[in-house]
């Protein structure tokens, strides 16, 4: 018989600390420990974290979780992986990980407790004792109900206390603190370019490796990273541009790319810089920036020419050039082209589609700069001119 666990049992559980239980309290920045009196009989998650809310059974726990989620400090690192820990208990529990003390027998992945290699057997065993009193979606572990249920109840406890932002997940407000405080600990062994986060991390080493997992199913073009693929495709396979752009009529594939593109007419420069005063509106032009005047981050350089570049993409795209191999070869006429940016805008000699658009009298155009010039023009005619930025 398989017991089963909805979210109205596991908050009573969580939570019954009975009356005259001890309840510890302590504040990320503080050492106090606060004692009340209790009696003799075994409480369970006596002590709590008021910063996140955490409860824990045992003191030691309470004061782990202080130091490893709200605390700055992180001294112990895994020689093997390069990953670190706030206390020497919690990297003596990783290194098994890279031993075979938990091991499925199934998979081969190695866990750093039996607790996580129990729980990790029910993807093999399928069973799911957590269900969900609202859409009766079932897990694995009781902490992921706890962390499904907030998607219901909209509930995000872990505040950020620089900028209020709030989050569902203590690992998620983990990761944003390191906007504010500039920490990357994720550094890459070959070209020592830092990250926040692991996994950023696994996908820029692909940069080093070569491998592309994600193949396009219609043209077969690989992508190092899933949202390249699915851009790709939006880009290459789609002809849906449901945004367009109030001030010069461009149409857009996501509302991401309007977004930064707006900014070029209202003048919006949300990235600003740490060292200095100055703001972008754009993130690589503030990398960029980073880059030339306080000498932060990694330079891309040719090989063959010396040039730098501030990503690896576009040095790929420098390199084509070296090879003078044109892969992409126009389907309407012999033409080709180093890259498929290059030839996508080629196609539009052979197409009537434009996708260009004045908002003030609707007449369409192929390219960006006739649209433009015309804009400048119509926007003088009709009065518009003093209360637009181009």
């Amino acid at each position: 018989m398989v017991l089963s666990w909805n979210l109205q049992h596991l908050l009573c559980f969580a939570y019954y600390t009975g009356e005259n239980s001890v309840e510890v309290k302590t504040e990320a920045d503080s050492n106090d420990i606060t004692e009340h009196p209790h009696d003799d009989k075994p409480r369970l998650y006596r002590y709590l974290c008021t910063v996140c809310d955490k409860r824990f059974t045992r003191r030691m726990g309470l004061n782990e979780r202080k130091l490893a989620t709200h605390s700055a400090v992180i001294s112990y690192s895994c020689t093997q992986c390069q990953k670190r820990f706030s206390t020497q208990r919690c990297l003596k529990t990783h290194m098994n990980v890279h031993s075979s003390k938990y091991n499925c027998t199934e998979s081969g992945k190695n866990f750093s407790s039996r607790r996580m290699l129990t729980v990790h057997s029910r993807c093999h065993s399928g069973e799911k004792a957590f269900e969900c009193s609202v859409c009766s979606k079932r897990f694995t572990q009781a902490g992921s109900l706890v962390r499904h249920s907030r998607i219901h109840s909209g509930d995000k406890p872990y505040k950020c206390h620089v900028c209020d932002k709030a989050f569902s997940e203590s690992g998620n407000l983990n990761t944003h603190i390191r906007v504010h405080t500039g920490d990357k600990p994720y550094k890459c062994h070959m070209c020592d370019k830092a990250f926040s986060k692991s996994g950023n991390l696994n996908a820029h080493m692909r940069v080093h490796t070569g491998v592309k997992p994600y193949k396009c199913s219609l043209c077969n073009k690989s992508f190092s990273h899933s949202s390249h693929l699915q851009r790709h495709k939006r880009h290459m396979h789609s002809n849906r541009r449901p945004y367009h752009c109030p001030y010069c009529g461009k149409l857009f594939v996501t509302e991401g790319e309007l977004k930064c593109h707006v900014r070029i007419h209202t003048g919006a420069k949300p990235y600003s810089c740490r060292h200095c005063s100055e703001c972008f509106g754009r993130l690589d032009q503030l990398k960029t920036h980073l880059m030339k005047s306080h000498n932060e981050g990694t330079w891309f350089t040719c090989e063959i020419c010396e040039k730098t570049f501030i990503s690896s993409r576009n040095l790929q795209c420098h390199s084509i050039r070296h090879s003078s191999v044109k892969p992409y070869v126009c389907s309407e006429c012999p033409n080709r082209f180093y890259t498929d940016s290059e030839l996508k805008s080629h196609h539009r000699v052979h197409s009537e589609y434009k996708q260009f658009c004045c908002f003030l009298c609707d007449k369409s155009f192929k390219y960006k700069d006739s649209v433009v010039q015309h804009f400048k023009r119509c926007s003088v005619v009709r009065g518009f001119a003093e209360k637009l930025i181009f």
